[in-house]
């Protein structure tokens, strides 16, 4: 996807693709050097909200367009966590994804190219053992209507084959 839009960007050509690479459950990925382990975990998510309620984010990024990401070093030398994390993410055009990598120190320090090693090799590792998927962009809207109109409306959204969430049946409905 990141790949395609950097080719048009070259032609001067403009291209919003409507589907993405993501991954479809948890996977995990281990690194290890001079006594210290690396443990990289991937969790597919879709907000910055589902991304703090799993963990104080290391490095992410979201949408179709991949526009929404952050990447955070946590302690570690700058560039030398957050950045190979976000890299991988990258590099396997990857979008709705938290990876997070939990480092036991071994007591002996890697310097900063081994903890960039460290953390692109587990990461790597991570997606490596994930299933990839294909995602449709799409948009979320909060659909209203009155009580009465409720068999109209669920026979379009069956019709239409419309993903349905937030379901609220009272007097006044909405999806």
């Amino acid at each position: 996807m990141f790949l395609a839009n950097f080719e048009a960007m070259e032609k001067n050509e403009i291209i919003i693709p409507d589907t993405y690479r993501s991954i479809s459950g948890e996977s995990e990925g281990l690194f290890k050097d001079n006594g210290s382990r690396f443990i990289a975990k991937a969790y597919p998510v879709e907000s910055e909200e589902e991304v703090k309620m799993i963990v104080g984010s290391l490095a992410y990024r979201l949408g179709y367009r991949g526009d929404v990401f952050r990447a955070n070093d946590d302690g570690e030398p700058s560039s030398s966590a957050g950045r190979p994390i976000l890299g991988q993410i990258d590099s396997n055009c990857l979008s709705d994804i938290l990876v997070v990598v939990i480092r036991y120190f071994g007591g002996i320090k890697l310097g900063i190219p081994g903890l960039i090693r460290a953390y692109k090799t587990s990461t790597a590792d991570a997606i490596s053992n994930a299933v990839v998927i294909t995602k449709v962009a799409m948009k979320r809207y909060r659909l209203r209507f009155g009580y009465l109109a409720m068999n109209s409306v669920m026979k379009m959204v069956k019709d239409m084959s419309l993903e349905q969430s937030g379901q609220d049946f009272g007097t006044d409905c909405s999806m």
